[in-house]
């Protein structure tokens, strides 16, 4: 069974462009050991914008390399563009999967539906680590509409399988290292036992609710980071909770970041910055 070896929050809350209020709950400037593949989890919301009939709220082009960025939407409604070609617009339920790779610049922003009607808005942001190997590879765009995330009921409750497998059922989101991605909703009082590889760092986000595992609270806007040891973890709902249960198989690279780039090297991290300046990222 896998013990809670810490608890993971952010006092301090900040806003990317002027649409997206977030905390950032860990980041790779913590234990990158400890949470790799992953990078940064940033929850942004919940928050209720007024309506905007005007220019739409976000944040404006901007370049990433070496990484990947996932966002979930829970409320409202984000039109994303990028310079591979990918874009679309996400709303309830739906997830972004954005390989930056070798460098891609992209923007977000609140739909125009959204704009004009305004309203409550929850979403999640997770970068994940590419291995070196990968680092290079081409930029690429997965959208994965609700309709394509499958849903295993669980006994008082639900799991939408976003990447990975779970209880058999495998999500449609496609990852170049090992990766788990459930978006699990629990009933008031309910009980459950999730089964998780023993070989990969685990983390159970509490995005609404509270719940309580291994003698511990943990509440909403905080992450349980799990220990290596024991293939399973139980979780018992004090209340109607949402949770994000992320696992992967560790990256046993070194980390190096610098704003939008995560690469192995400062060199790199030059290089990077270099080739964006340089206009070698692509353009809209």
């Amino acid at each position: 069974m896998k013990k809670i070896a810490q608890i993971l929050r952010s006092s301090s809350s900040h806003w990317v462009g002027d649409g997206f209020p977030v905390r950032s709950l860990f980041s790779y400037q913590g234990d990158t050991e400890a949470t790799s593949p992953f990078l940064l989890f940033d929850y942004a919301g919940p928050h209720l914008f007024e309506p905007n009939i005007r220019n739409p709220r976000g944040v404006e082009q901007h370049p990433h390399r070496g990484f990947e960025t996932v966002t979930i939407v829970y409320e409202g409604e984000v039109s994303h563009r990028d310079s591979s070609g990918g874009g679309g617009t996400i709303s309830r339920g739906d997830v972004q999967w954005m390989t930056a790779g070798s460098g891609i610049i992209h923007e977000e922003f609140h739909s125009e539906k959204f704009s004009k009607s305004g309203g409550p808005f929850q979403m999640v942001q997770l970068w994940i680590n590419l291995p070196a190997k990968d680092k290079s590879a081409p930029p690429a765009y997965q959208a994965l509409s609700s309709s394509q995330i499958p849903v295993v009921d669980l006994e008082q409750g639900t799991a939408r399988i976003i990447a990975g497998t779970f209880k058999g059922t495998k999500g449609p989101a496609r990852t170049f290292t090992p990766i788990n991605l459930w978006d699990v909703r629990l009933d008031a009082q309910a009980g459950v036992t999730l089964d998780l590889p023993q070989d990969h760092n685990a983390m159970i986000a509490v995005l609404s609710g509270d719940i309580t595992s291994d003698g511990q609270n943990i509440h909403t806007a905080e992450i349980a980071q799990l220990t290596s040891t024991g293939n399973s973890i139980t979780l018992t709902a004090e209340s109607n909770a949402t949770l994000l249960v992320m696992t992967g198989e560790p990256i046993a690279e070194p980390v190096v970041g610098y704003g939008p780039f995560v690469m192995n090297s400062e060199a790199e991290i030059r290089e990077a910055i270099n080739d964006f300046n340089n206009g070698r990222f692509g353009h809209f």
